[in-house]
């Protein structure tokens, strides 16, 4: 298996080495979140022909294929990132006929090509998942689920019919803002809150995610949005890298209150390696310095502590960050976090959770809430349609209609 022969790079505890390796074999560590195909996307413009292009061992960032192997990784939520457009409010029109709203749709597809492109390149290292039982599959096969995340409605064009052709492309998260608002949901970091969290369309589209089966990824959102989508879903929800707004309260983070409906609903919030998102204000934890391993560990146990571990994953969002915390430098360093998870006595069951179990058990419950929504019948009825412009004009219009008067009169003679 790819996960054989690699020393652990960053040393647990002595007595935790073994117990680490033992875990991260059987359970894929499954991250939620890596930026990893935009960092491609600005080195080498998404030209995997190039004579220089070698993501086995990459000249700048925190990923490529050798540290993904020293890092025991088993599962990757690729990110299929694009920026914002700069005019973060320009979202009244429903319609797709606009550059803002169409240059995101265009560089979205061209990453989600990427990863496809990179899967197939990589066959012996990189294996496409798109279902929980999949990821299991390829983990069992010695290489890395990889599977595709898109951050932001912002990337969808304003059209619900992308949103299902991204899912058939292999989509399986979708966040529903970035940094900034979009016409159907709000972001923690905007500044302005124009629908009060949700949007009418909003709404309908977290009802039409359930019904096909995407997960919902409520990272970058604000309270609001993220409370009435938690109330709305019939399926559990993820953060996807989110960490713990009592630890540091920045607004990217989540609140305890959030957390225990988090609860309710089933989800898992997968804690985010960001520095910002992660130094320590509480003083219920020893001083530690702003940004490290121990940090993140300690944002995994409030969480775990607060509403049980089965709802805490690992979302490290590596590459969306200049560097990362102390201990935590890039995709290598996950088996010293496990350790010191262990190390800190989080059980090995609450382990296996927090690394992979969980956020599979989340995508399997969202399948399996899609199969009962169609076998209540409620999908046909339900469908989420966009706004199209009239095609015909009423001259047009009235001669189908005449024409399709006349045969049918002279079907019945």
């Amino acid at each position: 298996m790819l996960l054989a022969g690699f020393q652990l790079p960053i040393s647990p505890e002595p007595d935790h080495n073994a117990q680490v390796r033992k875990i991260l074999s059987e359970v894929p560590l499954v991250d939620g979140h890596n930026d990893f195909p935009y960092m491609l996307r600005g080195w080498y413009k998404n030209q995997v022909d190039r004579a220089d292009f070698d993501i086995q061992k990459m000249p700048i960032g925190q990923t490529d294929l050798d540290r993904l192997a020293r890092g025991m990784i088993g599962g990757q939520f690729w990110s299929a990132f694009v920026p914002c457009p700069t005019k973060t409010d320009d979202f009244s029109q429903p319609n797709p006929n606009t550059a803002t709203v169409l240059e995101p749709l265009l560089a979205t597809l061209q990453q989600i090509d990427l990863i496809h492109t990179l899967i197939s390149l990589f066959p012996s290292t990189l294996g496409f998942a798109s279902s929980s039982t999949q990821i299991w599959n390829v983990f069992r096969s010695g290489r890395i689920a990889s599977l595709i995340g898109v951050e932001g409605l912002h990337q969808i064009g304003n059209s619900v019919s992308v949103l299902r052709m991204f899912y058939k492309l292999g989509v399986r998260y979708v966040t529903l803002t970035h940094d900034g608002n979009n016409m159907w949901a709000e972001s923690a970091t905007s500044g302005t809150t124009p629908h009060g969290g949700l949007s009418e369309q909003g709404r309908r589209l977290v009802r039409e995610m359930n019904r096909i089966g995407m997960m919902i990824d409520l990272s970058h959102t604000n309270h609001s949005t993220q409370k009435q989508t938690l109330q709305i879903s019939e399926a559990p929800v993820i953060f996807s890298h989110s960490s713990c707004f009592e630890l540091t309260p920045h607004p990217r983070n989540v609140t305890d209150e959030t957390l225990h409906l988090l609860r309710q609903n089933g989800g898992v919030i997968m804690i985010c390696f960001l520095p910002s998102l992660i130094k320590l204000t509480n003083t219920i934890y020893p001083p530690l310095s702003p940004a490290t391993l121990a940090s993140v560990a300690s944002h995994i146990i409030h969480a775990g502590t607060l509403i049980g571990y089965a709802h805490v994953g690992i979302g490290s969002d590596f590459d969306g960050m200049l560097e990362g915390p102390e201990g935590l430098d890039d995709v290598s360093c996950y088996p010293g976090l496990v350790g010191e998870l262990l190390k800190r006595g989080v059980s090995e069951g609450d382990v296996r959770g927090v690394v992979g179990g969980n956020v599979i058990r989340v995508l399997e419950e969202v399948e399996r809430c899609r199969d009962r929504i169609e076998r209540e019948g409620r999908g046909s009825g339900e469908v989420m349609c966009d706004v199209i412009e009239e095609v015909w004009t009423g001259g047009q219009r009235g001669m189908l209609v005449e024409r399709g008067a006349r045969r049918r009169m002279e079907a019945g003679k």
